[in-house]
């Protein structure tokens, strides 16, 4: 007699059911390895952030030097506006020993009956008073405060030149302080060592603290 290898209906459930819920496990499977690899890759991501500080402080290094050549290439102008330039008169020039005689003896300073060379240019603007303005970008590294010859303003720039502003009233800076080429200092005023000279303002420049002619680098 022949076995009946024909499933009968209970088989054949069992064949479906086991279909069923097969490939439904394989497909969570998968997915659920999808997500663990996204979620390894986020922490991975988050525990090795982009190094931001670095290139921050690079862009800050950056723009300080860019600051300080600009600095260092900055031409020296006026220590007062432009704008007044046709009225101001040197009253006093730099003492220069290969300059012609009257103006050698125009650069002699008188006090108490002695005669001083003059170390830089005595300004005057219809003998009032004007703003005094700085002739380049720099550092104020002294103030002196004297109410004999006028207070005075030392501003050290970044090439190692200095300018030295003289006879001044109301000075607006203090020691330290960064200016820029053009900002305010003070105001020019007359002053008791050199009454002869009214309101101006005594501008010095200093060349590796030796004192050099401002008409050297300005158009006067």
């Amino acid at each position: 007699m022949r076995e009946d290898k024909t499933k009968s209906p209970s088989q054949k459930n069992k064949q479906v059911n086991k279909n069923n819920w097969l490939w439904p496990v394989v497909y969570s499977g998968i997915a659920v390895l999808f997500v663990s690899m996204i979620w390894g890759y986020n922490a991975f991501v988050k525990n090795d952030p982009p190094q931001v500080a670095d290139s921050t402080v690079d862009s800050k290094e950056e723009e300080e030097l860019i600051v300080e050549t600009n600095a260092t290439e900055e031409v020296l102008k006026y220590p007062f506006s432009e704008e007044l330039l046709d009225d101001v008169a040197i009253l006093q020039s730099y003492y220069d020993l290969e300059a012609e005689e009257n103006v050698r003896e125009n650069s002699l300073l008188v006090f108490n009956q002695t005669y001083e060379t003059n170390t830089g240019l005595s300004i005057s603007i219809d003998d009032q008073p004007f703003e005094v303005v700085a002739a380049r970008s720099g550092v104020v590294e002294e103030i002196i405060t004297d109410v004999f010859q006028g207070d005075e303003v030392i501003v050290s720039h970044a090439d190692g030149m200095k300018t030295v502003y003289s006879s001044l009233s109301d000075v607006l800076v203090t020691k330290g302080e960064e200016v820029t080429q053009g900002e305010s200092l003070g105001k020019a005023a007359a002053n008791e060592w050199n009454p002869s000279a009214g309101t101006h303002l005594h501008f010095k420049v200093l060349v590796d603290d030796e004192t050099v002619n401002p008409a050297s680098y300005l158009g006067f």
